[in-house]
């Protein structure tokens, strides 16, 4: 079965990691995870523009290195920066040394200047509490809500439902900038967008 909303145990687990933002406006945190992704990255800037949203790309290293043009029109539209790993690595299948040098070498391509918090979400959320305690001087944000855009048995309108359900005031919410959830995110997005504007929500970047 999957989870679209994170169960609170993992909140109460992991509480130094952030995963929602403390605010009592009406408002949401869209994050964007593996870009950039010359196919897509430029249409999610487009539905981001149409919604005056702004979010927070979570960027793969080597993506960064090979498509730097599109890497800076998202800084230039505004959104956040964070650092995803320089080639998506998994923490549980890693040491805390390779780990700590493929999110470094990440942050060199990346550039310091453009994610001043520092923002880091270790991919598919997976790093131990030795990864964690090496990145200290991060700021690590995982979840509330994931939508399930890669899930490729799941259609779009149960994407879209169940997105909708678990989202929440505060919400950190992700969605994949990459091949796999294309198919699923041309649909759910602007839906989503749509939905939570119509609302009065304001999309934030963190």
């Amino acid at each position: 079965m999957f989870l679209h909303k994170n169960p609170i145990f993992f909140r109460w687990l992991y509480p130094s990691l952030k995963w929602k933002v403390k605010t009592e406006q009406k408002e949401l945190y869209i994050t964007f995870d593996d870009g950039p992704i010359p196919e897509i990255t430029p249409w999610i800037l487009e539905q981001l523009e149409f919604y005056n949203a702004k979010a927070t790309f979570f960027c793969v290293g080597e993506n960064v290195k090979v498509d730097r043009e599109i890497f800076d029109s998202i800084v230039t539209s505004g959104h956040s920066i964070g650092n995803h790993t320089y080639n998506h690595l998994k923490g549980w299948r890693s040491t805390t040394a390779d780990y700590l040098a493929n999110y470094e070498k990440a942050k060199k391509v990346i550039g310091a200047e453009v994610n001043p918090k520092a923002l880091f979400r270790p991919p598919y959320g997976r790093i131990n509490g030795q990864q964690i305690k090496a990145l200290s001087n991060c700021q690590i944000v995982m979840w509330d809500v994931l939508s399930g855009d890669f899930h490729q048995t799941l259609t779009p309108k149960r994407i879209l439902a169940r997105s909708i359900k678990a989202t929440q005031k505060r919400s950190i919410i992700v969605f994949h900038d990459n091949i796999k959830a294309f198919e699923n995110l041309k649909v759910v997005l602007p839906e989503y967008l749509r939905h939570f504007s119509e609302l009065g929500f304001k999309f934030k970047a963190l």
